[in-house]
């Protein structure tokens, strides 16, 4: 029996697992639309493409799952690509759907159409322009398994309308096999043994862990490499919960923003382990000044990776979790107690502080406040800005993939429908959105898909009526002249949350704030509460361009 290629298209998202997709409809795609009405997979409505690929993000980011997202041809695409490219850059698994013009159109600027696999060749691990129906299912298949394997990313498939009305016989295949892409998943021994060596030899060292620790579900290693060598961890942004927050061994996160005894660890060391981290200009600074004394041992899954940055004296490539299997195996536990009271010593004369006085609310006591109430078992989303670092900085994460958030890219806009797709791809966890005014205005729309799909979202709106980071580097680097950062006018986000069926809470005062906290986390709806702060606070510490990170303001 024959069936459309845009059924096949939906068979084979069930065969791959597929449970909901986030999408919007156009004509380019409304074929595969028809054929979702004879599935079981569930359609989430989003109110812009935009937070469709956003909310698929958040999904995966938070179940391990590949997320999936819908558009329609021209417009539609472009609107997936801030999405797509923020996957890209936070290796984050998604397949990405968009309808396409008919094949005889192709070329033509037909009415909605543009190139989207050109557009997207920079931003996607590959993409894919289905030209023959029959291919369709062989494609779907490689699409998923190239998104899952090695680095995650994103894939797209662009379905032109009539290939999308073709009939074809359904045959989905059992096995994959791409030549050029075989991910090296485990580590070479000779490798492993000399990395093994080198951490019973050092007296300094440093476990340096990214977002690749998370991907590859090697927590639990890392506790244990951490705990056998004695050796302080710090993590990168993506990394945060990869290591509890709360353990004696974790100092926080280094860099541009973070803690400075993270930094001085790092730059003091005798010995970098780096696993699963790419070594971004967010946490290096100046490279001359980065780890100068130590040797780098770097694990990751992406050949690319290595030595990209950071010169890498032993690199090993390989799934983190398994490199780490190999490897601890070889290892005696060890103690460092000079190193550990130096690092411990840091960690105490430099713990992020600020003065919670007066009535002004200073945004770092209303994540301290977050994570009290709620006891940190909440997953908690964010946008991007100066709310971002605070809540990096303030809210110790004790499990891996409890933080969403935009790391590579910084997209504001990103929160809101992050935190829509990780409330539905983990409906037994509270999920927290801290938000800024700024952010929070690019993508509020989506409270609709919220209010529609009856999420019991938790949104803490830190309202300095201000695009917060923008000033802080105008202080910064313009001489605090400041130019297009203050909002004339600013909505009142709590009565604009009660059109959406949420409670909504006005906050000026430690004291409302409690209040306000206490009744969210006992409401088993959705709530926000729009916080007054301190507009002219700073994330603090901060490394200027070309400083060393252990020399901050």
């Amino acid at each position: 029996m024959e069936i459309t290629c845009a059924e096949a298209l939906v068979r084979c998202l069930e065969l791959e697992g597929v449970e909901l997709v986030f999408g919007y409809p156009g004509g380019a795609i409304l074929p595969v639309y028809d054929a979702l009405n004879d599935s079981k997979i569930k359609h989430i409505l989003t109110r812009h493409e935009q937070g469709a690929a956003h909310a698929a993000s958040g999904y995966a980011r938070t179940t391990g799952k590949v997320g999936v997202c819908m558009a329609t041809s021209g417009p539609g695409a472009t609107n997936l690509v801030t999405g797509l490219a923020n996957a890209y850059m936070d290796s984050i698994p998604l397949v990405a759907i968009t309808g396409q013009v008919p094949t005889s159109q192709v070329g033509t600027d037909a009415f909605q159409e543009v190139d989207i696999t050109g557009i997207t060749i920079p931003i996607t691990k590959h993409n894919y322009l289905v030209k023959d129906a029959k291919t369709l299912p062989l494609i779907v298949r490689r699409a998923f398994h190239i998104a899952r394997t090695g680095r995650p990313g994103p894939v797209l498939i662009d379905l032109p309308k009539d290939v999308a009305n073709t009939r074809i016989k359904f045959n989905y295949p059992e096995e994959v096999h791409l030549k050029g892409y075989k991910p090296t998943v485990k580590g070479h021994i000779a490798q492993i043994n000399q990395a093994a060596k080198l951490m019973m030899q050092a007296e300094r060292p440093v476990i340096y862990a990214g977002g690749g620790v998370v991907n590859a579900e090697a927590s639990e290693e890392l506790v244990w490499l951490a705990e056998t060598l004695d050796a302080p961890v710090v993590t990168t942004l993506m990394g945060l919960g990869a290591f509890p927050g709360d353990h004696r061994l974790f100092l926080g996160m280094p860099g541009l923003h973070g803690n400075l005894a993270a930094n001085l660890a790092v730059t003091h060391s005798d010995l970098l382990i780096t696993l699963g981290a790419r070594f971004d200009d967010r946490v290096t600074g100046r490279i001359a000044g980065f780890a100068p004394g130590a040797r780098v041992i770097h694990v990751d899954i992406d050949p690319a990776e290595i030595s990209k940055n950071v010169i890498s004296h032993l690199p090993i490539v390989g799934d983190t979790k398994k490199v780490l299997t190999d490897l601890l195996v070889r290892l005696d536990k060890k103690q460092n107690p000079g190193w550990i009271e130096q690092v411990s010593s840091w960690k105490e004369e430099h713990a992020h502080r600020y003065q919670q006085e007066g009535e002004l609310l200073k945004p770092q006591y209303v994540i301290e406040e977050i994570y009290r109430h709620s006891k940190g078992d909440v997953i908690v989303s964010t946008d991007v800005g100066q709310h971002q670092m605070w809540v990096a900085q303030h809210f110790p994460f004790k499990e891996p993939r409890a933080l969403v958030t935009s790391g590579g890219l910084g997209v504001m806009g990103f929160g809101l429908p992050g935190a829509i797709g990780a409330q539905i791809g983990r409906p037994e966890k509270t999920v927290v959105l801290v938000t800024g005014d700024g952010s929070f205005q690019m993508s509020l729309n989506e409270l609709s898909t919220a209010a529609e799909q009856e999420l019991p979202l938790k949104i803490v709106v830190l309202n300095n009526r201000c695009l917060g980071m923008v000033r802080q580097l105008q202080e910064f680097y313009c001489e605090k002249r400041y130019t297009a950062v203050d909002f004339g006018f600013v909505p009142d986000f709590a009565a604009l949350a009660r059109v959406y069926g949420f409670k909504g809470y006005t906050v000026n005062t430690a004291e409302e704030l409690q209040s306000a906290l206490t009744e969210a986390f006992q409401d088993p709806g959705p709530v926000l509460i729009d916080c007054s702060v301190d507009p002219n606070e700073n994330v603090l510490p901060m490394v200027l361009a070309g400083k060393d990170i252990c020399d901050p303001v």
